[in-house]
């Protein structure tokens, strides 16, 4: 009960801050703002200085949304008899509320300083929302709404357990990598760094989890 009490105070915490940092903002905004990036960072959309309650509005119900469904997964996930309730997926619930608020600190953080290079920051933060997931991939257990959701991995159990071990492998450096690359490259060739990443993040997992299904799941 203590550590729900802790869990629920963070989460508040982590939710607020982006309400209070656009707060702190607003007095000092231009009447327009950047509403909306390319991908190359540059501003493409503009509105007027109470848009930059949007992404706290945005990024808050998001999080809360992805909180509430793996907090209460036990519930509605039919795969909960395999024991996936754990503190490991309420750990993930809040990873992902405070990556989520934080993308949305960062975003206001460029939206209210124009010239910064908000791709940079943008992608650096993805970069390490991605590695934090990879440290958390090996230790999902199988379910339908947290990673690897193939027809082939929800019906093995061995299959499920090594993908998501090559997953949380490949999601830790290339989260790393994609740090690295913002911390170097901006607009087009970081967009199209990044999104390789995420494409071998994506891919190789799939991959090789259809391989070991075709090879009859090995178990070793």
């Amino acid at each position: 009960m203590k550590l729900k009490r802790i869990s629920t105070v963070l989460v508040i915490v982590f939710v607020s801050l982006p309400y209070l940092y656009a707060i702190y903002l607003y007095p000092n905004l231009a009447e327009k703002i950047p509403t909306h990036f390319n991908a190359s960072g540059q501003a493409d959309a503009w509105g007027s200085k109470n848009s930059i309650f949007m992404m706290p509005i945005i990024m808050s119900i998001s999080s809360l949304l992805v909180y509430f469904l793996l907090t209460n997964i036990e519930k509605i996930d039919p795969k909960r008899a395999s024991g996936l309730g754990n503190e490991t997926i309420k750990a993930i619930g809040l990873f992902m509320v405070a990556s989520l608020n934080i993308l949305s600190l960062v975003l206001l953080y460029g939206i209210s300083h124009q010239g910064t290079p908000i791709d940079k920051l943008i992608f650096g933060a993805l970069g390490i929302l991605f590695g934090g997931m990879g440290y958390f991939m090996p230790r999902l257990k199988q379910n339908y709404f947290a990673g690897f959701k193939l027809a082939w991995t929800l019906d093995n159990e061995t299959n499920w357990n090594r993908t998501h071990q090559l997953a949380g492998k490949l999601w830790m450096g290339g989260g790393m990598l994609a740090f690295v690359l913002a911390s170097i490259f901006q607009g087009t060739s970081l967009f199209i760094g990044f999104m390789s990443c995420v494409a071998i993040m994506t891919i190789v997992p799939i991959v090789y989890s259809y391989l070991l299904y075709k090879k009859g799941n090995p178990s070793a």
